[in-house]
């Protein structure tokens, strides 16, 4: 009898040592502004996505790959509803994508209370990067703040004295402007915080005309930065103030639409078509090649979120189920970005390099950014000290 037992207390032993089973899928949930001034934006995201999940032979990590889409409609209310319907009946093991921080900071709580993991393509709002850094939230874009505060260096190191900024009074926006003046040590001579998705902007162009600043400085993506370097140009003031801006004012998104006002005028990024690195070749290449344009910032960051994520399966050989191991292999980014340098700090955001570009015509005659030189080398956010994440 007590043989008997014995054997069966080292067969169950057995059982509960036996190594976790891999995954036969990974399901993605794909939240992405699709509809709406901004809606080439989540298009750019999610091709970015798709192009990195097609570099890994269709799946990720060796996993079959379910992508379910998701239109937010720059609404964070629905964002939410999205998201609780991908983690509750889709069941999906990832949340990624999301172009504006106001959506992010609707989804990022229920999302990660429920244990499942985000891997942000683009909002990475200040508040997620400090105290309410998360285990299940990672950024594989960039802080709001980083490229405001390279554009902030460049504008210092220029020389200019007294510069007006404007931007969308959301998370992203007034995060923008915090960025700029954290390493901008100049006068502020005026400060304008506009509605998301203004159209016209005659009224703020015209106070800061009367402000007569040495430089503008404006953080306006999708549609948005279409109307307002457009409008800036009609107003004559492209001529009389320069103006400056993060990749998002003058990406490959809103280029070709924004036309020659667009012209000589400088941005910065964390990343340009133009880096010369095996990863980047290899993307610039294929996006054109399938989509037939060139790819934006946010397209290149979306195809590093798909990148990281198959590294990251592969590393535990498909056992997604276990949180913390696949949290480890997030941490670990064990795989070649676009962008060159790539790591993460301890709060689940990058550090890397920043860029000076500018907008100038190529061969084809096709608007596009020059990489003019680099402003931050192994830049890291003004939040991590906040995290209290190990």
């Amino acid at each position: 009898m007590f043989m008997k037992r014995a054997l069966l207390v080292t067969a169950a032993a057995a059982l509960f040592a036996l190594p976790a089973q891999a995954a036969e899928k990974v399901k993605v949930g794909f939240i992405a502004t699709m509809s709406g001034p901004a809606r080439a934006l989540g298009q750019d995201l999610l091709d970015g996505f798709k192009l990195g999940v097609e570099k890994s032979g269709g799946k990720l990590g060796g996993l079959e790959t379910e992508i379910i889409e998701g239109d937010d409609q720059l609404k964070p209310d629905v964002g939410r509803q999205l998201a609780d319907r991908m983690v509750k009946r889709d069941q999906v093991d990832i949340i990624a994508g999301v172009v504006f921080s106001n959506v992010m900071m609707a989804i990022a709580g229920p999302v990660t209370r429920a244990e499942t993991f985000i891997v942000s393509a683009n909002a990475g709002p200040s508040a997620l990067a400090g105290e309410m850094c998360n285990p299940f939230f990672f950024n594989v874009a960039w802080q709001n703040d980083n490229t405001h505060e390279a554009m902030g260096q460049h504008v210092q190191d220029a020389g200019y004295k007294r510069v007006y900024l404007m931007a969308p009074n959301y998370p992203a926006g007034t995060d923008a402007l915090a960025g700029f003046k954290r390493f901008y040590k100049g006068e502020i001579v005026g400060e304008a915080l506009t509605q998301i998705n203004q159209p016209d902007y005659a009224a703020e162009l015209a106070q800061l005309r009367a402000a007569e600043p040495d430089a503008v400085y404006v953080f306006y993506p999708g549609g948005m930065a279409v109307n307002f370097v457009k409008q800036y140009a009609q107003a004559g003031l492209k001529e009389e103030i320069p103006l400056f801006g993060p990749s998002f004012l003058l990406d490959q998104s809103v280029l070709q639409a924004q036309g020659d006002a667009a012209l000589g005028l400088y941005n910065t990024a964390f990343w340009s078509q133009a880096l010369d690195n095996e990863a980047n070749v290899e993307f610039v290449r294929g996006f054109e090649e399938k989509y037939g344009r060139l790819p934006s910032p946010y397209a290149a960051q979306a195809y590093d979120a798909a990148r990281l994520i198959d590294s990251a399966i592969r590393r535990v050989d498909g056992n997604i189920e276990d949180k913390d191991a696949f949290r480890e292999a997030l941490e670990a980014a064990d795989f070649q970005s676009v962008r060159g340098p790539f790591r993460f700090n301890h709060n689940h955001y990058p550090i890397q390099n920043y860029y000076l570009r500018k907008v100038v015509k190529d061969e084809q005659g096709r608007l596009v950014n020059s990489l003019e030189g680099t402003v931050f080398t192994d830049h890291a956010d003004a939040y991590a000290s906040e995290c209290k994440m190990k």
